[in-house]
């Protein structure tokens, strides 16, 4: 009779399976993917045009993480460090092969709006959008909007200028409006000004 052989790791302890990978465990390995998997798609949706752009910056994320695991600081929360390889991650992907261009963009005034229109709009119909817009725009918008980026960070990543980022924001802000009110124009009856909040700097 064969016995399944017993992992060297606690599945439940993820400094035990992180720990595990460091040492090149395949098993170890399959635990942290599957543990983090649903996050880190996430992730990538809101940085892709496609579900199968998303799932190969996942991959080439995840191959990243082990290969750098040894540089990764224990006392600090792993999301974290997963979610920086992320959005470097996908960054890097649409430089290499959408060429995402930060300076040939137009300008853009700030755009208002309004909570009771957001709130009837779910969360996959508002990443569908966010996905339509332009590579660059989606970039800036989803860093600041929904990972908690401030303007001058993202110009750091993104080597670009402030008021480069900050125009690029709020021209993805109207895009979004824009993509709102065609998708959903029973939403504007009266075709109100409608926000989004984002982070100050």
């Amino acid at each position: 009779m064969f016995f399944r052989k017993r992992p060297s790791f606690a599945e439940n302890d993820i400094d035990s399976v992180i720990e595990a990978c460091r040492n090149h465990d395949a098993q170890a390995q399959r635990v942290l993917f599957k543990k983090f998997y649903g996050y880190s798609k996430s992730i990538c949706l809101r940085y892709s045009a496609t579900t199968e752009e998303a799932e190969e910056v996942l991959n080439e994320s995840f191959l990243k993480v082990f290969q750098r695991l040894h540089q990764y600081d224990a006392t600090h929360p792993f999301k974290a460090w997963l979610r920086s390889i992320l959005i470097n991650t996908a960054i890097s992907y649409y430089r290499k092969y959408h060429k995402l261009d930060m300076s040939s963009l137009e300008a853009g005034q700030d755009v208002p709006f309004e909570d009771d229109v957001i709130g009837q709009i779910s969360a996959d119909e508002i990443l569908a959008l966010v996905q339509q817009l332009p590579p660059a725009y989606r970039t800036v918008f989803s860093m600041h909007v929904v990972d908690g980026y401030s303007l001058r960070e993202i110009a750091e990543v993104l080597q670009s200028n402030e008021a480069t980022i900050r125009s690029h924001f709020l021209r993805s802000r109207q895009r979004l409006q824009q993509a709102i009110r065609s998708a959903y124009p029973h939403l504007f009856p009266s075709d109100p000004a409608i926000p989004i909040r984002y982070y100050e700097n």
